[in-house]
């Protein structure tokens, strides 16, 4: 049976190294001692069920280690469940009881090292990549051996679609490139050309031959299937190295590497393909995309560099003298790799660079400690749900501890979690980065990092600003906390080292980008050279990171006023302009990396709210406010479709079907704008949605995806379902119901 383990070491492997003892780690493990035989089969019951159940509620709800740590920490729930019946009205009494039983639950769910861990997955083009990388190296059977093939297998099948194809993404429509990989790992895990549960590979064949055979795979599949020998490498657009000898970053690719031919790739250049491989004109498909993949058509300037390159300055730079140039640029992008490498303890940026620069690696050479170094953090991606193994984008510990632990500080209920609280205290503070990039980080292209918190553990090493902002909002309020109950606050160095994360991600414009200063022009954009993608090539600033910037500032602020006074002044100023200048017509705001127009405008109305703004002088707030009362559902809750982001205009989920977790943040919204104060009817109709939904145990029941990101892809955020849920309700019961007590006293 699977056990996750947490903060694990590797066993003493002596090819992977952690800057802070593998706090934050989280990897499975198959031990076939392992549980009793009738928790084996509550495993199995939880797989079948969501097979039978797949084509209805397509995210996972995570239930296997769910099932392990409430085994492990004999949890049992023995608060009474709640219910608010028709035209009954909520009491204070019912709405804390719902808080109490999740936040009970929610704190059983905890690792040992403090955070919570879950799946952040919901791509399916994540793992095809490193099982194609894993079978061109010959170690596929070493890091995936039988169980964890069968594991793959499951969720390959689970997520099918009953057309034959795969999407995009888990609740997205099929796709070539997803149908492609997917199918391609299924044969590569042993499944023959009619094989698979329910007629799995001849469904996935005859999708992709319906459409004209894997010639239309977007331009990312066309550079897989290159590098694996079914497509030709004169049939892909050209990425130069040598862009790497530029004073600026562009994208690449590794080159015109080809793995071995095998009699595998040979069936599948049969299967995939409508004509003959010997017979394809590779030249003219290079430009094509199948219309399911298409979201970022190419402009024209973009097909004509695309020629150029093609066309001239491939044949020179493949030629002597000017192959002389492309060696240095080879060795200067290895040097890149390299770097990025050691600097995220080989888990790399994110999980599609992982199977890359792996790769990279052991073309270098095959046996050296760089490419041992990169299968030591497999585990690091891979995760086990009841609908099978899936690969990681790259974890989200950080993100979602932190929001976990401002979920449970807003119950109230310290005398009650206190343990719960101290041990998420210390994994934040234990996990925020203490170091920049290693050397002269600028030369490549790396910005300062110390002081910030990434999205995973302190071993990713990327600093991402709203995870930087959240971290120091937990770390401020534990700070007004008994250290005795909470343990021991953050020194102010620390607390100042996150500030100026902040303050440097900060674009004249008012808004804070992700990753690193957004100083790129835009324009770029019209380079970007993936078709399903948008946004791709530069940084861009957003609401999400800007409001939760303010938050932690203004917080910050109020602590240590002194410190930095007017800069922090004028980086709340002009952020709160950035808010209001991108409100959109309806009201509402954008959400980049949630669905979508319900997260922007949560997270646009706590940042003006943190910031001073009210109903009545910001009519930023009253159109947000509109928004969401206009967009509430009659059972009292919200809910959005991931379509919202791709189209970007709001479109609600089908069926007038509501999500808890949307109804979650536009409750909380609401609060934030004070709506209590003028008409708490939607309040109270939304809480009672979320009571009545909580279950037995006091979990809340998982629904559709509400993740997203470069807004054609969606991600399932598994923690959110608890955390957002628990912590509207907690606002509810602090903002809403106690103060119509209080008001009912004075009457």
């Amino acid at each position: 049976m699977w056990k996750l383990k947490v903060a694990d070491g590797g066993n003493n492997d002596p090819y992977i190294f952690s800057t802070n003892n593998f706090i934050g780690r989280q990897v499975w493990e198959f031990d076939p001692d392992y549980g009793t035989r009738e928790e084996q089969a509550e495993v199995e019951a939880a797989r079948e069920n969501f097979w039978e159940n797949r084509h209805l509620i397509k995210c996972s709800s995570d239930l296997l280690w769910r099932m392990q740590f409430l085994r492990e920490k004999n949890f049992k729930q023995t608060i009474p469940q709640v219910k608010v019946g028709d035209g009954e009205e909520i009491t204070y009494e019912i709405a804390k009881t719902a808080v109490r039983r999740g936040a009970h639950f929610f704190s059983a769910l905890q690792a040992s090292d403090g955070h919570w861990p879950a799946e952040i997955a919901g791509p399916l083009y994540f793992l095809p990549p490193l099982v194609m990388c894993l079978y061109i190296t010959g170690h596929l059977d070493t890091v995936f051996p039988a169980e964890y093939r069968r594991e793959i297998l499951r969720y390959l099948y689970c997520h099918q679609n009953e057309d034959g194809g795969w999407g995009f993404h888990i609740e997205g429509h099929s796709t070539m490139i997803s149908t492609t990989l997917n199918y391609i790992c299924m044969r590569i895990l042993g499944e023959g050309p009619d094989g698979g549960r329910d007629n799995a590979c001849a469904r996935g064949r005859k999708w992709i031959r319906d459409r004209g055979g894997v010639t239309s795979i977007p331009s990312w599949g066309k550079t897989w299937l290159s590098i694996f020998g079914l497509f030709d490498w004169s049939g892909s657009n050209p990425m130069p190295p040598e862009f790497w000898l530029f004073p600026s970053f562009l994208p690449i690719h590794p080159g015109r590497f080809v793995g071995p031919i095998t009699p595998l790739v040979l069936e599948l250049r049969e299967e995939l393909f409508l004509q003959p491989h010997n017979e394809i004109n590779w030249k003219k498909v290079r430009h094509l995309c199948a219309k399911e993949d298409l979201y970022y058509p190419h402009p024209l300037i973009q097909d004509l560099m695309w020629d150029t390159l093609y066309i001239c300055t491939e044949p020179l730079l493949t030629r002597w003298p000017f192959n002389k140039l492309r060696q240095k640029a080879l060795e200067v992008t290895m040097k890149h790799i390299h770097y990025e490498d050691e600097n995220s303890r080989y888990i790399t940026i994110g999980c599609v660079e992982k199977s890359l620069c792996m790769l990279a690696c052991w073309v270098e050479n095959p046996n050296g400690d760089y490419f041992k170094k990169h299968l030591a953090r497999i585990p690091d991606y891979i995760w086990v749900g009841e609908d099978g193994i899936k690969m990681q984008s790259f974890g989200s510990q950080e993100w979602d501890t932190a929001f976990a632990l401002q979920a449970l500080l807003a119950c109230n209920m310290t005398n009650e979690i206190g343990p719960t609280l101290k041990k998420g205290h210390g994994f934040v503070r234990e996990s925020q980065v203490k170091d920049n990039p290693s050397g002269d980080f600028k030369s490549m292209f790396r910005h300062i990092s110390k002081g910030s918190w990434t999205f995973a553990d302190q071993d990713h090493g990327w600093q991402v600003s709203d995870c930087t902002a959240e971290g120091l909002k937990c770390c401020l309020l534990f700070s007004l906390m008994p250290p005795e109950i909470v343990g021991a606050k953050m020194e102010p160095g620390w607390l100042y080292d996150s500030v100026n994360i902040l303050l440097s991600l900060q674009s004249k414009n008012g808004g804070l980008s992700a990753w690193e200063p957004a100083t790129a022009p835009k324009w770029l954009e019209m380079f970007n050279p993936t078709e399903f993608f948008a946004n791709t090539i530069v940084e861009h600033e957003y609401v999400e990171c800007t409001a939760s910037a303010i938050q932690a500032l203004v917080l910050f602020k109020t602590l240590y006023p002194g410190h930095r006074k007017k800069e922090v002044y004028n980086c709340l100023t002009n952020a709160v302009r950035f808010i209001e200048d991108k409100q959109m017509p309806n009201g509402s705001w954008y959400g980049s990396w949630g669905i979508c127009f319900t997260y922007g405008t949560w997270f646009a109305l706590g940042g003006l709210a943190a910031a001073g703004k009210t109903y009545n002088n910001c009519l930023a707030i009253r159109r947000g406010v509109e928004f969401l009362l206009k967009s509430q559902r009659d059972d009292g809750g919200w809910g959005e479709s991931h379509a919202s982001c791709p189209n970007e205009k709001y479109i609600p989920l089908e069926g007038n079907r509501s999500n808890l977790v949307q109804t979650a943040w536009a409750l909380m919204g609401l609060l934030h704008s004070g709506q209590a104060e003028r008409d708490p009817t939607p309040l109270h109709s939304a809480a009672k949605l979320l009571i009545n939904s909580q279950m037995e145990d006091g979990d809340f029941p998982q629904q559709e995806i509400t993740g997203s990101f470069m807004k054609n892809c969606m991600l399932h955020y598994a923690t959110y379902r608890n955390t957002f849920p628990l912590w509207a309700l907690a606002e509810y019961v602090k903002n809403c119901i106690s103060l119509s007590s209080l008001e009912e006293m004075l009457k």
